[in-house]
């Protein structure tokens, strides 16, 4: 999308939200190989926001380290999960990422990347998508599925899945634009909230 179309001349800030938090988990593998793409794009600044080095207590304290979270989330135009899926549901970390910030997640945009086994992390995504309409955020329905995950990635960290590339250019189209048109709806009114 050309740049001169958007409301500010500011770039579009993407944070990816990597949600799993378990020993040897596989997250950085797929988190690391969608970053890449990301940034290859060039729609977005892109960040990390890795929850395993995001101390936020479970009990929804509020406290420095939240306060920051809520001001990074607040900055962002829009998101990407990238998460697992345990149990036939999402990380628990997640879960606390989400209930940690309020006002901020809303009228923004979010993108899933999932893995896991046979269902790929879409049962995950599929509960996730619950969540996030209630924090009034907007879902994209492109969805980047990797199934048996562990088998689709080589030792460095590509992939040959060409129905998981196809998808995740789609995914940041669809992010762009709903990130654009959504950010220029909140520049000209705030988003009505309760």
């Amino acid at each position: 999308m050309d740049t001169a179309l958007r409301p500010e001349a500011t770039p579009l800030r993407l944070e990816v939200i990597v949600a799993s938090v378990r020993p040897k988990r596989f997250a950085p593998v797929v988190a690391d190989w969608f970053l890449r793409q990301a940034r290859a794009d060039g729609e977005f600044e892109v960040g990390v926001i890795d929850l395993i080095d995001t101390p936020l207590p479970l009990d929804l304290t509020e406290n420095d380290e939240v306060r920051a979270f809520q001001q990074r989330i607040d900055a962002a135009d829009a998101f990407v999960a990238v998460t697992s899926e345990y149990n036939h549901g999402y990380p628990a970390s997640l879960k606390t990422a989400f209930d940690s910030v309020k006002r901020e997640w809303r009228g923004k945009p979010i993108g899933f990347v999932s893995y896991g086994g046979l269902s790929g992390g879409l049962r995950a995504v599929e509960q996730l998508r619950q969540v996030v309409a209630e924090i009034h955020m907007v879902s994209i329905r492109e969805t980047v599925s990797f199934h048996e995950a562990k088998r689709k990635f080589d030792a460095d960290g590509e992939t040959h899945d060409g129905a998981a590339i196809d998808a995740s250019a789609r995914m940041l189209r669809q992010l762009a634009w709903w990130a654009t048109a959504l950010r220029a709806a909140r520049t000209a009114e705030p988003y009505p909230g309760s």
